[in-house]
């Protein structure tokens, strides 16, 4: 055992006497240089690191893509809703101006999705049952805020 010990610290002490007079470190084994171990630790640190950026990057544009397209989905319902809002909109007011007793100048007309609100000032009582009458009656109205007033 003594022998095998004896050996052994001999070789370590030749090893270091080696690298000693060859400028290395001083356990550094023959065969292998500072610059091939640098590049061997280079090579799989950017590895790891260029994988972990593009999976990184594919998770975040796969979330980004997710999002986009909700919004796409949430833009183009409050599109929905603004056509349908104009349409009934403009409905109620070409019903108004089409008809003998209304005057659809004096009355403005709000839509917000199914419910419309009539503002503005008519010059009887006539008129303004008219109006709320027409507005009541048009397809896809489901309530009247009547803010009518009289002169």
């Amino acid at each position: 055992m003594r022998k095998l010990l004896l050996l052994v610290l001999l070789g370590v002490g030749g090893l270091m006497a080696y690298n000693y007079n060859a400028g290395r470190d001083l356990l550094q084994l023959p065969g292998t240089s500072a610059g091939a171990l640098r590049d061997t630790v280079r090579e799989t640190v950017g590895g790891t690191v260029r994988d972990t950026v593009a999976t990184a990057a594919r998770e975040t544009g796969a979330e980004l893509k997710q999002r986009a397209s909700a919004g796409v989905d949430t833009a183009v319902n409050r599109a929905e809703e603004a056509v349908t809002a104009a349409a009934l909109t403009s409905k109620i007011k070409a019903k108004m101006a089409l008809d003998d007793v209304v005057k659809a100048a004096d009355i403005d007309v709000d839509t917000d999705g199914t419910i419309v609100t009539l503002t503005g000032t008519v010059g009887s009582q006539d008129e303004h049952q008219r109006a709320v009458r027409i507005a009541t009656e048009t397809a896809g109205v489901t309530s009247v805020v009547n803010r009518l007033r009289v002169r």
